[in-house]
């Protein structure tokens, strides 16, 4: 379908959706700034400390990042010592990532970004006006998800 704007809509939902990522994921670059770690190292070292050892591959699909991208972000964690690779028991080629007693160690100290966020985002705001806002957008996310994949497969 052709463009049939003259200019942006720069009220419409997605330019808001935008805004709102951009200015969250400045104020988690802030925050993690002081302890050397990017939005992703944060990701990364949030779900090792939940979960406990991953398999690289998953967390590359949790993340939705491309493998080569991981990679990166995972040497930086390990030169860090903030997280150990190993070779998976099943399948040698495979990793496996652990966080260090020294990742454990700094990811008691950080703040979590995620919370302050949502704080600032949406401190005053009405919990059902949060709960909307919440549903409306996982809707959203999901049909333009089932769309891509609909029409990339032909």
């Amino acid at each position: 379908m052709p463009n049939q704007f003259e200019g942006p809509d720069l009220d419409a939902a997605g330019a808001w959706a935008k805004k709102y990522f951009l200015a969250s994921r400045a104020l988690m670059e802030s925050v993690l700034r002081p302890y050397d770690l990017g939005h992703t190292q944060w990701y990364v070292l949030h779900l090792l400390a939940i979960n406990g050892p991953m398999n690289q591959r998953d967390l590359t699909r949790l993340l939705e990042v491309e493998r080569a991208t991981l990679s990166t972000i995972v040497g930086a964690l390990v030169r860090k010592r903030l997280i150990d690779q190993t070779a998976d028991a099943t399948d040698q080629r495979q990793k496996v990532l652990h966080i260090t007693a020294a990742g454990t160690e700094l990811w008691k100290t950080i703040p979590d970004p995620i919370q302050l966020i949502a704080s600032v985002a949406f401190d005053g705001v009405d919990e059902a006006d949060v709960a909307t806002t919440r549903r409306v957008l996982s809707e959203a996310t999901q049909r333009l998800i089932d769309y891509k994949k609909e029409h990339s497969q032909t």
